[in-house]
């Protein structure tokens, strides 16, 4: 079928649209008219190329949801019509997965980044030229994809597509670093360093976990002033004394500390507000060599551990993270910026330069 794509292609400083031909599913595969997507840095990262290994031509997109039109061979529990938002592609049989943790299949790398199908196939082409896809099992940056079937979840009606497409990872990954990685109790303490989507899902998830403090650390005055309305008890500026002042809010440091950034300075502030027996968790590599104090942290009882996806399993998480924003506790719809999928160069823009926290692609009606 004919279908219109962003295409990331060498030199292009964002993704173009195209009209390519999409194969139909194969055995364990949905095909989805994509409604909405959303845009993640992982995704800007992949677009500039040298960082990810996505090849290219490529089309990108994990953050998918939209109605299913085809199911093919093997999918059960899906069917044709439903309504679903698109997480990321595991196999679903290696230990990580049995232990309902897919984030960290032992196929997670090729199944996110390869852009193909394991046998090396694509779903997208353009005449004769190969047009890579399965960006996170998806590529939803597309009126239609063809995405694995385990990386979908179901959504009931009263969910609007634009509020569950940011589940499928960047919220996930904030929220269940805070619910699942963590296991934060009432009474603890946390520090979040970057107040964008990411940071955001997880001031919102320790509110809800009761947390005493929740400290934020963020440039942006408007995003400071947003994380105090979502729940953040203190909002502090880098050019701060942050360290003497999350000693003087947490008295000798926080029980957890979340990086969100990519700056190996920041990483390293954040080891040093926390408490004894603290854990600073990252979710993305920094763009810097980092040596870790081991000192400071073997006798303070400290780790640090690297966090994907949030420990999520997305068909169990995104359901309740969707229960808490029906009851108003969850309010994700605040960090959503709305793009027409024509303006996806905006869009991106927005996201690289921070005036839009979690930018939403409206692909079709």
């Amino acid at each position: 079928m004919r279908v219109t794509a962003a295409v990331s292609r060498d030199g292009a400083a964002t993704p173009i649209l195209e009209e390519l031909e999409l194969e139909a599913p194969r055995a364990g595969e949905i095909l989805v008219r994509i409604a909405t997507a959303g845009i993640c840095h992982t995704d800007l990262r992949a677009h500039a190329g040298g960082v990810l290994p996505t090849p290219r031509p490529v089309v990108l997109g994990h953050e998918g949801a939209g109605t299913v039109v085809q199911v093919g061979a093997n999918v059960t529990g899906i069917r044709q019509g439903d309504r679903v938002v698109l997480s990321g592609s595991s196999c679903g049989v290696c230990a990580q997965c049995r232990d309902q943790l897919p984030s960290y299949c032992v196929e997670s790398m090729p199944r996110s980044f390869g852009g193909s199908r394991g046998d090396g196939s694509t779903a997208f082409s353009s005449g004769s030229e190969k047009i890579h896809s399965h960006f996170f099992g998806q590529s939803s940056f597309a009126t239609h994809a063809v995405a694995d079937a385990s990386g979908a979840v179901l959504l009931d009606d009263d969910v609007p597509f634009e509020v569950a497409s940011p589940l499928g990872c960047g919220v996930i990954t904030g929220a269940g670093a805070i619910l699942n990685s963590f296991g934060l109790r009432a009474g603890q303490t946390l520090a979040v360093f970057g107040a964008g989507g990411v940071g955001l899902s997880a001031v919102m998830a320790a509110r809800l976990s009761g947390a005493r403090h929740i400290i934020v650390i963020e440039p942006i005055a408007s995003r400071r002033a947003l994380a105090l309305e979502l729940g953040a008890t203190a909002a502090l500026d880098p050019a701060d004394d942050v360290e003497a002042e999350v000693h003087r809010i947490a008295g000798r440091g926080v029980d957890f500390a979340l990086n969100t950034t990519t700056f190996a300075a920041v990483l390293a502030l954040a080891q040093r507000v926390l408490g004894a027996r603290g854990v600073l968790g990252f979710v993305s590599a920094t763009r810097e060599p980092f040596t870790a104090p081991l000192f400071p942290m073997l006798v303070g009882g400290q780790s640090m551990r690297g966090i994907v996806g949030g420990d999520s399993q997305p068909r169990r998480t995104i359901p309740l993270l969707l229960e808490y924003w029906r009851q108003g506790r969850f309010p994700v719809e605040r960090l959503i910026t709305r793009f027409a999928f024509a303006d996806i160069a905006a869009a991106f823009a927005a996201c690289r330069a921070g005036t839009a926290i979690k930018p939403v692609l409206e692909v079709t009606s």
